[in-house]
């Protein structure tokens, strides 16, 4: 009898515990570091410590991620590959399972440049030519990306594959003020998963993400993977998302963006 009403009245506490807790915490000041006792060190400015998301000091945190993220899906970057402003990553993950590496860019000139022209008006790509589309950081960079993504889908084969890498938790990729190069939008995992089901029905998709509040920071201030350990790094928290990954494969008895209209 003692024991059932025991359970009980803990029963009742512990939906309201956390509550009660830090209500007592304000009240008392019960908090540690105690407030206003926290030490900032190198990190207490209001400029951060590299602008350049680390570039001008080694690999920047973003990168870090991203390239944990296509090592993790290497085998899907096989055959007639697609990717944006080069072929880096292709070559670094695909190796000798790549057939054909193409690469689009906006503007003429750059090397390797197979196809050049926008992604949201991109009806001068043949539809279902490509196994795999490595898209990273791209996305954000792009008004209508929804535009985009129908155009990406559009291309891919049946059975093919889109990897995505996008920002979440970042300093705005801004070059000169307001310009045609900088990022209109950040991402969250279910903003990014919700957008590619539209194009690519669930199953079809799954996604990562990467980060925790001490990546975070430390990716804002514009520091490197040197800054902090491989541990660190690797902690995985999905409140403090750094980079996002998304894999959106193409069903085989699926018709593109275009047939459909």
């Amino acid at each position: 009898m003692v024991n059932d009403r025991v359970r009980k009245t803990i029963g009742r506490w512990l939906p309201g515990l956390p509550g009660w807790v830090r209500r007592q915490q304000r009240r008392f000041g019960i908090h540690w570091p105690p407030q206003g006792r926290v030490g900032f060190g190198d990190l207490r400015r209001t400029t951060p410590i590299s602008r350049a998301f680390g570039l001008d000091r080694g690999q920047h945190i973003s990168r870090y991620y991203i390239e944990q993220f296509l090592e993790q899906h290497a085998a899907l970057i096989q055959g007639r590959v697609l990717e944006f402003g080069d072929a880096f990553y292709t070559q670094h993950f695909g190796g000798g399972r790549v057939t054909k590496s193409d690469v689009l860019n906006v503007v003429p000139g750059a090397a390797a440049t197979t196809f050049v022209g926008d992604l949201t008006q991109a009806d001068f790509i043949p539809s279902g030519i490509f196994d795999c589309i490595v898209c990273t950081q791209t996305l954000q960079m792009i008004y209508d990306f929804r535009a985009a993504l129908r155009h990406l889908e559009r291309i891919l084969k049946p059975g093919g594959a889109l990897l995505i890498t996008t920002h979440g938790t970042s300093q705005i990729g801004r070059y000169e003020g307001v310009d045609a190069w900088g990022e209109y939008w950040h991402f969250t995992s279910q903003s990014m998963v919700r957008l590619a089901n539209e194009f690519f029905p669930p199953p079809n998709v799954s996604f990562r993400s990467y980060g925790n509040v001490l990546s975070a920071v430390a990716h804002l201030h514009g520091l490197t993977a040197g800054d902090v350990t491989r541990e660190e790094l690797d902690q995985h928290d999905p409140a403090y998302e750094v980079i996002i990954g998304v894999v959106a494969i193409k069903r085989v008895n699926e018709k593109t963006a275009g047939d459909r209209g």
